[in-house]
Parts: C-alpha cells; sequence; structure tokens
C-alpha cells in the first residue's frame, strides 16, 4: 500500500510539474506574441520591410529555463497567435522568417545551456545562436524567403538589391543583399536580445523554476 501511494504521489508530482511547465510556456508564448506588436526598422542596415522586434526574449527565457523543445514550441505559439490577433502583411513570408531565425537562435542557446548550466555557457550559446541565426538567414533569405515574398507580391527580385543599394552602395547583386544587409541585421538583433535575456534570466529564472 505505501508503495503504491509513493508511486501515485510520484505520478501526480509529474503531472503536476508537466502542467506547470506548459503554463508557464504558453505565457511567455503569449508575451511573446504581444512583443512582436512592437517592430522597428533598422534603414541604416536593411530596407524597413526588415523589422527588429524583442519576441525571442520569452522564447529564450524559457528555452534556458524548460528547454530547447519547449522553446521551439514557444516559437511556433507566438506565430499562431500573431496571426490570430493581428493577421499577416507579408502573406505569411514574415511569419515563416521568424519562426525559422527564431529557432536557429534559441535552439543551439537552449541545447548548450542545458547541457551546462552555467553563465559562461549561456553567454556561449547565444553566441552560438547569434552566429546560427545569421547564416541561417543568409542562405533562408537568398533561397526560400526572399523568392516566396517576390512570387507572392509579383516583384522582381532585382527590386531587393536596389533597396538594399540604396542603403548600401557596396549591394550590387542577391548575394552581396543577404551578406550586408540581411547578416548584419540578424546579427544586431541577436546581439541586443541576448544582451537583454543576460541581463533578465536569473531573476526571472528563480521564479520561473519556484513553479516547476
Amino acid at each position: 500500500m505505501q508503495t503504491k501511494s509513493k508511486v501515485n504521489n510520484s505520478a501526480k508530482q509529474h503531472t503536476n510539474t508537466h502542467l506547470n511547465r506548459l503554463i508557464i510556456a504558453a505565457m511567455l508564448s503569449a508575451l511573446a506574441a504581444a512583443l512582436m506588436f512592437f517592430e522597428v526598422p533598422l534603414p541604416f542596415i536593411a530596407p524597413d520591410f526588415y523589422k527588429l522586434d524583442f519576441s525571442e526574449i520569452p522564447v529564450l527565457i524559457g528555452g534556458f529555463s524548460l528547454g530547447p523543445v519547449w522553446a521551439i514550441v514557444m516559437e511556433l505559439v507566438k506565430i499562431l497567435l500573431k496571426f490570430v490577433l493581428k493577421g499577416t502583411m507579408t502573406a505569411g513570408v514574415g511569419e515563416l522568417a521568424n519562426f525559422l531565425m527564431g529557432c536557429a537562435f534559441v535552439v543551439p542557446a537552449s541545447l548548450l545551456y542545458k547541457w551546462k548550466k552555467k553563465r559562461s555557457f549561456a553567454l556561449l550559446g547565444m553566441g552560438i545562436g547569434t552566429v546560427a541565426m545569421a547564416v541561417a538567414a543568409v542562405f533562408l533569405n537568398a533561397y526560400l524567403l526572399l523568392p516566396a515574398y517576390a512570387a507572392a507580391f509579383k516583384m522582381p527580385m532585382e527590386a531587393f538589391v536596389q533597396m538594399g543599394s540604396a542603403i548600401n552602395p557596396n549591394i550590387d547583386g542577391l548575394l552581396s543583399f543577404v551578406i550586408l544587409a540581411v547578416a548584419p541585421f540578424n546579427l544586431l538583433k541577436g546581439i541586443l536580445v541576448s544582451a537583454l535575456v543576460f541581463f533578465l534570466y536569473k531573476p526571472l529564472s528563480r521564479l520561473i523554476h519556484s513553479k516547476i
């Protein structure tokens, strides 16, 4: 009887822990979706349809606290909530880009921090995530996202190059566009998000871990 009681208590505790994780993930996803409403263009780096938001902050905090799988789930829920609340002005391409770049950023960072929960590994993970996001952005924009955007809005690919060259005269083709505009945009985003998470995570993690 005592063994059965212990098993039941263990199962109940596991269920409660999973439910708490789910609630925390849902709250962080909702916060991330809300942050997507506050977008800032960086016209000195990239055309103004590239907009900086800080929705990765709650997702990365959740990834550090709950793990990389939860981070992917939060990225997806964030995008779905944004669709429901605001819809899309980019035929879904911007939202797909946000999801893919977000995963490229938060998954490596969360994986490394899960391996060793030290501040130095959090910093290293965010650094790797920032580089991974920039590299992913180069290839995904060149071969998937920009072609999809051009097809959706019936515009030539050359239009992106022209918009880029108006900002940076060294941009004279698609390759130079993704290297000189898209990559720096994502590097700056990764650096800013990482800096904010670095200062926010510790106080927030105590609250999160007290619930799980």
